[in-house]
């Protein structure tokens, strides 16, 4: 530095701690990288503070302050001061405000809908319920998901399967049920976030925040939350088939579905006076359903309603859980062989694993890992793919070497035109998800059916070539006749059949693995030359099969 003027000893003076800092740091060039990077991580936390604040700030403007155009708070959760309950997890930011109480609690079925919405939506919020383990407050169906449950995720699994209510508990867990069999709790106890939506509360620990669903008119064939099975003819020995028999002067539909139900019976069968209860059994099956005409019988308490008659029966599937086939566990010794079940991603291989889990009693596993799937009770899944442990082991590969590494294999096929169109949903929305329209037409559909089409072919004719023992399953096929080609699987897999369990299965087969159908594409994203490609697949796979003195495919893989 070169100072002059009057100043330059005043000068001097500021200068040369500078010049000692540029010294000590050209000595030590590590600790001037040291401080650079802490001033600017400082400088982070600085931002980032200011940042949480102001969004806390809002966050409690909009959930004090937010209206429905008629005078009522609406609030994005439940809007309930924590109660003093054991929670898994530290609740973090502000505290939630308490409801007023003349707040409607429609408000409270779903954040982010319109009041217009919410009036005409699916679900009213009736409060917080106590629930045992032991004696469920909802004894419908159930199912849970420690990442991603959302209130309306439950209601709408729930109103598909024609239940009444749905409740949710410990922010992951839905139950649904026709009626709620428990006393209700204090608003305080229901207090737990939703795992996969934080604004919203999910019930407690043993509490449910229940809700009481508008059911749609999808379905003519059911009465309520109970299914309509058919008419059926009365079975040799009733006594054997149906155990529970009451004589009810003023018979309907509900008396009898509603006597069943508090049985904890997944069947409700009227025959004129006569309400009987049971499950399905080899004795009464309900695999020959007869013409309705002969059922056709005015029930005495309900005049638009039939009852059946002595010889034919009205049969109705209540929503009490058939729990013949809910059992499952891990093989009591290491298996001696790896069975694969595989399949074209979009094929329906986890509905397979499902089906086959509650058939067999016995985990499957899994050549991957996927966490949501551990979490939805594929307990298989986190278990290394050799354990040996599971009845079977999923896997989409189609390489030479990974398939000579199984004995046997379960190959399910399906329709590629379903096949790919599932696993772009599942790519782009998840597993019960579904893609969204910028997706369907945009680039990623074209550039997808390429790449996938050819697979869909080479998946199949691979496994048909180096695979050791192959039995084939055809989705299709097994949505039909769900009972003959799962008690074939389960011979294959050389395991005693139960037919009691095999009829278990068939009352919950849909699980907690299908997508609800309610948002159907309105157009066919295939274009001709799409059709053409795919089609030659098809004719080419087809005679693969016969070659191999095996069924072709269905007929209607091919489009008309």
């Amino acid at each position: 530095f070169i100072l002059v003027g009057e100043g330059e000893n005043a000068g001097s003076k500021m200068v040369r701690p500078l010049l000692r800092l540029q010294r000590y740091f050209r000595r030590k060039p590590v600790r001037f990288f040291t401080f650079i990077l802490v001033y600017l991580m400082a400088g982070s936390l600085v931002f980032l503070h200011a940042g949480f604040m102001s969004d806390t700030t809002a966050r409690g403007r909009d959930s004090g302050g937010a209206g429905d155009g008629a005078g009522n708070r609406v609030l994005g959760g439940h809007g309930l001061v924590p109660g003093n309950i054991r929670m898994l997890t530290k609740r973090h930011g502000p505290s939630w405000p308490k409801l007023d109480d003349n707040t409607s609690s429609w408000n409270r079925a779903l954040k982010g809908r319109s009041s217009k919405d919410t009036e005409e939506g699916c679900a009213k919020y009736i409060g917080c319920y106590m629930d045992d383990t032991q004696r469920r407050a909802l004894r419908g169906a159930s199912f849970f998901d420690y990442r991603k449950m959302t209130i309306f995720r439950c209601q709408d699994n729930c109103a598909e399967r024609g239940y009444l209510y749905a409740g949710l508990e410990f922010g992951a867990e839905c139950y649904c049920g026709h009626k709620i069999q428990a006393p209700s709790a204090s608003e305080r106890e229901c207090s737990m976030e939703c795992k996969g939506e934080r604004s919203n509360v999910c019930g407690g620990a043993n509490r449910l925040s229940v809700y009481r669903l508008e059911l749609s008119q999808e379905s003519a064939r059911r009465y309520g939350s109970a299914i309509f099975k058919g008419c059926f003819r009365r079975p040799d020995n009733v006594t054997l088939a149906l155990p529970i028999t009451t004589i009810i002067p003023n018979m309907s539909v509900e008396n009898c579905v509603d006597l069943c139900t508090e049985q904890e019976l997944s069947l409700a069968v009227l025959a004129g006076k006569h309400c009987l209860c049971g499950y399905p059994t080899p004795h009464f099956a309900l695999h020959d359903r007869e013409d309705e005409e002969l059922c056709q019988r005015r029930c005495p308490g309900e005049e638009f309603e039939s009852c059946g008659t002595e010889e034919y029966f009205i049969v109705y599937q209540t929503q009490a859980q058939d729990n013949r086939c809910m059992d499952r566990r891990f093989l009591p010794g290491r298996s001696k062989q790896l069975v694969a079940l595989a399949s074209f991603p979009g094929a329906g291989n986890t509905w397979a694993r499902h089906l086959i889990e509650l058939a067999t009693g016995f985990y499957t596993g899994s050549y991957y890992f996927d966490g949501s799937l551990y979490n939805k009770g594929f307990k298989g899944e986190r278990d290394h793919w050799k354990s040996g442990r599971t009845i079977c082991i999923k896997t989409h590969e189609s390489g030479r070497k990974e398939i000579e590494a199984f004995d046997a294999a379960i190959l399910v096929m399906r329709n590629p035109y379903k096949a790919l169109m599932a696993e772009f949903n599942r790519k782009y929305g998840g597993h019960i998800g579904f893609a969204s329209q910028a997706h369907w037409k945009g680039r990623e559909w074209p550039e997808f059916v390429k790449n996938y089409a050819p697979w869909w072919a080479s998946h199949t004719l691979d496994w048909l070539s180096f695979g050791k023992r192959v039995h084939v399953v055809h989705f299709e096929e097994l949505k039909k006749d769900l009972f003959v080609q799962l008690k074939n699987i389960v011979l294959f897999l050389g395991l005693e059949v139960s037919e009691d369990r095999l009829l278990c299965v068939e009352g919950q087969k849909d699980g907690n693995f299908k997508r609800s159908g309610l948002r159907k594409l309105e157009y066919d994203p295939y274009t001709a030359e799409m059709r053409a490609t795919i089609d030659d697949l098809i004719i080419t796979v087809d005679h693969t099969l016969k070659q191999r003195k095996l069924s072709g495919v269905p007929e209607d893989y091919q489009r008309r």
